[in-house]
Formats: structure tokens, C-alpha cells, sequence
């Protein structure tokens, strides 16, 4: 998304963060109206509207026709379809956040839980324990089977309670084991 598209986008949402606007596009979806008409309908002063209908002229989601005195406003839907087809696609609203950091919030987990090469507590939130354990699986090299004493000194060098930490890895496919106290083995990605 180039500069100007944000640009674009950032006004759009800014011109809509509006009750009265929001409104208006409203009305204006069902028929073209009149400033007086809308001032009355939303119980606004008609220079407050005119304002409102500003801003929306601006960003193009409104276009205005004369008829005689009067100038009537009405929904510009194509506008509004072109701006959804040329900008709220999933790949374009994505390109939004690119400068956001994805690893912040794993790295703020393994900070709250991890001292040093110890974790200090299981997380009781699923989806931090799933921080902690892709951390902790990581010690484990790919494709080599580990028995399940070799598993629990590994665990052992970060947490004490090895067999908690063992369960989890299988019951979260990040482990398979052989069955019967056989070999365990990481799961590759």
C-alpha cells in the first residue's frame, strides 16, 4: 500500500468516526435529501450539517446535485464499492500493520516467565503455555529420538516438574512418543 493510499485510508476512517456522518450515510442510503431535511431528521443545526456533508463530499462516499435552490445530497455507492474493491481487501488491510513487530508479545511471555534458562511458572492461559513450550521445544534437535530419561533432563535443566512439561508436548503435537516408555521425538513444523 503506497503513501498516499494510507493517506487515503487514514481519512476515511477519521471522516467516518463521526455518530452525525455515519448517520447521514444513513439516510442517504435510502434517498437523496437536502441539508434542511437532514438538519431535521438528526435534530442538527443546518450549518453543523453542511459541515458533516462536507467532510463526506471530501472523502467521496457523498455527491451533491442542485435542483433549483436546493442542493441535494445522496450516497455515492460506487465510491464506496470501488474504495471496498481497491482497498479492504484482506492483502491490502494486512499491508496496514508491516511495521508491526509480531514477535513483541512472545518475547513479553517468555519475559514474564522465563528467568534466565528457567521457567519460573506454567502459564494457566493456553496460549502463553503454547509461548513457553515452543521455547522449551527448541532445546530439542529434529529428527533424533530422545528416551524418556534423556526428555526429562533436558525439561530438568529449565523447570522441575518434567512429566507436566512431557504431557504437554504430546498433548499439543509438538512430541510424539513410541508407545510403552519408548523414544520420544519432535514433531517437525
Amino acid at each position: 500500500m503506497s503513501e498516499q493510499e494510507f493517506q487515503t485510508l487514514l481519512r476515511f476512517f477519521k471522516g467516518l468516526a463521526n455518530e452525525n456522518r455515519l448517520k447521514i450515510l444513513g439516510i442517504l442510503a435510502d434517498e437523496e435529501r437536502s441539508v434542511e431535511e437532514l438538519s431535521a431528521l438528526l435534530n442538527l443545526k443546518e450549518p453543523t450539517v453542511s459541515h458533516h456533508l462536507a467532510k463526506l463530499k471530501e472523502l467521496g462516499v457523498v455527491q451533491m446535485q442542485a435542483d433549483g435552490n436546493t442542493h441535494l445530497y445522496q450516497l455515492n455507492s460506487e465510491a464506496l464499492q470501488q474504495m471496498n474493491k481497491d482497498v479492504f481487501t484482506p492483502k491490502q488491510m494486512s499491508i496496514l500493520a508491516q511495521d508491526v513487530n509480531y514477535d513483541a508479545w512472545e518475547r513479553k511471555v517468555l519475559n514474564t516467565f522465563l528467568d534466565g534458562e528457567q521457567i519460573t511458572a506454567i502459564p494457566a492461559s493456553h496460549k502463553k503455555r503454547q509461548v513457553i513450550l515452543t521455547w522449551l521445544i527448541n532445546k530439542f534437535e529434529h529428527g533424533v529420538k530422545y528416551s524418556e530419561k534423556e526428555v526429562n533432563e533436558i525439561i530438568g535443566r529449565h523447570h522441575s516438574d518434567c512429566a507436566m512439561l512431557r504431557r504437554e508436548f504430546i498433548m499439543n503435537r509438538l512430541m510424539e512418543r513410541e508407545g510403552g516408555g519408548g523414544a520420544y521425538w519432535r514433531v517437525d513444523d
